[in-house]
């Protein structure tokens, strides 16, 4: 098998996912046509392969195409990545889009088990703290409860993302952002946004000394409320989840029929939740000051619903990474399929090909 492009001479590199084709870091095929291409990474032109390395090496390009969780498909081509680094590009009818949660499993009980670490060490050293200060004769009536507001109020407080709002100017959103910033029908009632609480700067002056602590709101739509709202939840779910809890996310997400479709649920959820609380209309003062997040908040719905928004967000933007590779790649395929054709049915003699049309004729397929 060759292992240079045909076309520009560069190297194809290599594959390990592949153990019957390991050429190539994107591999493109057609098994309704028995067909096997090389993309080269460099002028991504099509190399057809040999007829006689391709079989086998189809046959597992479409179980690992199946079994892979970062997949997309249009009619005619999908486009999958796998974990070792190898992308597969699918020719033919699309396979059924299946939502891979399993992945989500281990990375939600890493985080549980951390942060179930992380209260014990500092409930032990605030035991010690207490013990430590009775011993020695402290006031610890005075001095304890001091120290714990300072704490919450850092807590609190502390910057989550730096970024620029719709006019370019910076922003930062803090912890306490959480309590308080959620998703909302969009305007037209089929979709959804982010409405996020924010305060002006980077740094802690905010943008001007006058305005360093008034809190400010931005609606955000689309492409960017994804990728945000997935940033936002990943803090708001710190805590990770026990299984029960993440079984439950997943069975939210299926039971929409897919991540793009349980997120303007979510939010009409959210919104209602929000709105029968009673708190909608808290004066700023005091939401500034909140010790719990509001109901229907990014950090005060139920913890299976924070886990599946965070499952679907960073589902729908990997989708659209993917898609947005779809068409080039469709443009590509079409120009390769041709010289396939041609080349593939120069070894054929007529007489086959006149068996194939006459056999699919009496059959219909």
């Amino acid at each position: 098998m060759y292992t240079t492009c045909i076309f520009c001479h560069g190297d194809l590199d290599r594959n390990e996912a592949i153990e019957e084709f390991p050429v190539g870091r994107r591999l493109a095929f057609d098994g309704a046509k028995g067909r096997l291409w090389v993309v080269c990474r460099r002028c991504e032109r099509w190399n057809l392969s040999p007829l006689e390395t391709r079989w086998e090496a189809i046959e597992a390009c479409e179980r690992a195409f199946e079994t892979t969780r970062m997949r997309v498909a249009s009619d005619n081509i999908g486009l999958a990545k796998l974990k070792e680094g190898l992308e597969l590009v699918r020719v033919g009818d699309p396979v059924r889009q299946e939502f891979a949660a399993w992945r989500y499993g281990d990375q939600f009980g890493r985080r549980r088990r951390r942060a179930v670490l992380v209260t014990g060490a500092v409930g032990t050293a605030a035991g010690a703290v207490v013990v430590g200060g009775t011993i020695a004769g402290f006031a610890m009536g005075g001095i304890f409860p001091g120290l714990f507001q300072g704490a919450q109020a850092w807590y609190r407080d502390r910057v989550l993302l730096r970024l620029r709002d719709e006019h370019g100017d910076p922003i930062r959103i803090q912890r306490k952002h959480l309590y308080t910033s959620r998703l909302v029908p969009s305007p037209d009632a089929s979709g959804w946004d982010l409405r996020v609480d924010h305060i002006p700067g980077w740094d802690k002056w905010g943008k001007t000394r006058k305005r360093k602590n008034r809190r400010h709101t931005m609606i955000v739509h689309g492409s960017e409320a994804i990728g945000l709202a997935g940033q936002l939840m990943a803090h708001a779910n710190r805590s990770g989840g026990a299984r029960k809890a993440i079984r439950a996310a997943v069975e939210r997400i299926e039971e929409a029929g897919h991540p793009e479709a349980f997120l303007p649920g979510a939010a009409r959820r959210a919104m209602s939740d929000f709105s029968g609380s009673g708190k909608a209309d808290l004066p700023p003062k005091k939401v500034e000051n909140l010790m719990k997040p509001l109901p229907g908040t990014l950090a005060g719905l139920k913890v299976d619903m924070r886990l599946a928004i965070e499952m679907a967000t960073h589902e729908q933007a990997e989708r659209e990474a993917l898609e947005g590779e779809l068409k080039e790649l469709e443009a590509r395929w079409r120009e390769a399929e041709e010289i396939a054709r041609i080349a593939d049915n120069l070894l054929v003699p007529e007489s086959v090909d006149s068996f194939i049309a006459g056999e699919r004729s009496r059959t219909g397929r």
